[in-house]
């Protein structure tokens, strides 16, 4: 009996000692980061804008209290670049509070810097306003103010840029229709010189009109002009910021059209970016554009909320991805790259 149950015991330990082999792990491929990176690029930069001249990019997003200019020569390191303050707002006025979208011009020689801000905090105060420096390196050099952007109507104002196109210089903007606020449209307007309107009327280009713009509440803001061969494209961000469910929009014109004529423009009716993307894109909009130095890469740059439910305040991280163009000349922005992807580095870089 003894021996039946030790011989029993030693086929059991041999048993749970052979089944006891440790699973070998299944192989790992290693990720190729070399010459990638992964975005975002800033965590906290809403409203970015990207200009490039000789050799350096230049960067600029909302803070709401200052003007501040990040100067790198590799855009997918600019975590790397210290920004330089080159404007803070008067502690009373037109333009002391709410600074908010910023962007950084080359025109005529000079860089002018366009920004909206508001009365103390009053929003209903807010209008456009200009910076103008002589200096070859807008980090460096005097920064003169040039006041308020005097825009025709002299209504609420925001998120202004600028386009040069056939020796003109126009300004787009978000605008409201009224004082009393409500739907936020798209206005044209010409310029004489950086710093002067020559429009005694604005254009109203776009209002918000699909459901997929009136998120929220109905708005169209944000906008961005984008020259492609014969086409200029208006990009802008539609609904409202503290949704999930902001999206980029898009206008085209030909380039030989009279812009400040509502009829040369051409409505998408879809979105062209967004809304939701997921994996860590939520909201995603209030964009700009690069090339590449050698012309071989385009770029879109926008910010985004990492979650859902996070609003339209200084968790929108900034990000970057390339885009290409369709056959028709459109843009093809695909869809917000995920933060756990790994991108190519842009051109040169």
């Amino acid at each position: 009996m003894m021996k039946t149950a030790l011989f029993l015991l030693l086929v059991v330990l041999y048993g749970c000692k052979s089944s006891d082999k440790p699973t070998p792990n299944p192989p790992v491929t290693a990720v190729d980061t070399v010459g990638k990176f992964q975005n975002p690029l800033l965590t906290s930069a809403p409203d970015p804008w990207v200009a490039f001249k000789d050799g350096f990019y230049y960067v600029m997003h909302t803070t709401g209290n200052s003007l501040r200019i990040y100067k790198t020569q590799a855009m997918s390191r600019l975590s790397q670049a210290r920004p330089v303050t080159v404007w803070t707002p008067p502690a009373t006025g037109p333009n002391s509070r709410d600074v908010w979208a910023p962007e950084l011009h080359f025109i005529n020689g000079k860089w002018y810097i366009y920004y909206t801000a508001d009365n103390n905090g009053v929003d209903a105060t807010h209008r456009m306003f200009v910076l103008e420096n002589s200096a070859a390196d807008p980090t460096q050099g005097t920064w003169i103010d040039r006041g308020q952007l005097n825009l025709p109507d002299n209504k609420w104002a925001i998120d202004g840029t600028i386009l040069q196109l056939n020796g003109k210089l126009y300004m787009a903007w978000s605008g409201w229709e009224t004082d009393l606020g409500g739907l936020q449209n798209l206005y044209l307007a010409s310029l004489t010189n950086p710093y002067t309107v020559g429009s005694t009327a604005r254009i109203r280009v776009s209002t918000p009109e699909y459901a997929w713009e009136k998120q929220g509440f109905g708005v169209n803001e944000g906008p961005e002009f984008l020259v492609h061969n014969a086409n200029v494209f208006l990009i802008y961000s539609a609904s409202y910021c503290g949704t999930d469910l902001y999206a980029l929009g898009q206008l085209s014109a030909d380039t030989s059209a009279n812009l400040l004529d509502t009829k040369s423009w051409t409505k998408s009716a879809t979105p062209v970016f967004g809304p939701n993307g997921g994996n860590g894109a939520y909201s995603v909009g209030h964009n700009s554009f690069f090339t590449t130095p050698d012309g071989s890469q385009n770029w879109l740059v926008y910010h985004a909320n990492t979650g859902p439910g996070q609003g339209c305040g200084d968790q929108r991280s900034m990000r970057m991805q390339p885009f290409t163009w369709k056959p028709d000349g459109t843009p093809n922005f695909g869809t917000p790259v995920p933060l756990t992807d790994w991108i190519k580095r842009p051109s040169g870089e």
